[in-house]
């Protein structure tokens, strides 16, 4: 797993990179993201058991943001796992934490 980030003007993209091993062999993949109300962005599976995507955000409007993926896998069952590459984790209101990125 790991994230990367490009900016132009205000905006920045942060592109999200997840390896077929950190997959678990889920068939669907989302990471969900405090941007834009914790609704599920979908992340593309490529062709070698990666699964990629991106979001856009306002860079001034905070300095960090919370994000988990989620997977989801063929028996429909689904687990939420962090970024072991993320700038920072935050604890969450549901005794765990949450990754987060930062916004440069």
């Amino acid at each position: 797993m790991s994230i990367s980030k490009r900016t132009r003007n205000n905006r920045m993209t942060v592109a999200f990179y997840i390896t077929k091993e950190n997959a678990k062999c889920a068939k669907q993949i989302e990471v969900i993201c405090e941007h834009n109300g914790w609704e599920p962005v979908a992340l593309k599976p490529q062709k070698n058991g990666t699964f990629r995507g991106s979001i856009t955000v306002d860079r001034y409007q905070q300095s960090q943001y919370q994000f988990k993926y989620k997977l989801t896998f063929e028996d429909g069952n689904c687990c939420y796992d962090n970024d072991p590459k993320a700038d920072g984790y935050i604890d969450n209101n549901y005794g765990g934490n949450n990754s987060i990125f930062t916004c440069i």
